[in-house]
């Protein structure tokens, strides 16, 4: 019964997650794409090469922007969300390995067959 209520609880919380970790995703590829896009426009400016450092981001505009928010996302973490789900079902297995059981990523549990010791 109890494996049964820690299984029920373990799928809701990471099932739980997996809309937040959607919208996470997004946002890093949204941002991802922006600076992608942001860094050819920079690199192919010949006006890039005649100028300053900070003058060439001073003229790209988009580009400076969205690195500053890509790596601020970094500094808040989101490389931990976009991947939350499975961190919390990498620790339970960590945790169950002691008891001979694991479980998969959505946190349904496996029963390992008991060692056969002679």
């Amino acid at each position: 019964m109890d494996l049964k209520a820690f299984e029920r609880r373990l799928t809701e919380y990471i099932a739980c997650l997996q809309p937040t970790t959607g919208r996470w995703r997004m946002i890093l590829i949204f941002v991802s794409v922006c600076t992608a896009t942001g860094a050819w426009n920079w690199l192919i400016d010949p006006e890039t090469q005649k100028v300053s450092f900070f003058t060439s981001l001073w003229n790209h505009p988009f580009f400076t922007i969205s690195c500053i928010t890509l790596i601020g996302l970094f500094f808040a973490g989101i490389h931990k969300r976009v991947v939350a789900p499975s961190i919390i079902a990498a620790r339970c297995r960590t945790v169950l390995a002691e008891y001979n059981m694991s479980c998969d990523d959505t946190g349904k549990l496996i029963l390992k067959p008991r060692p056969h010791v002679q």
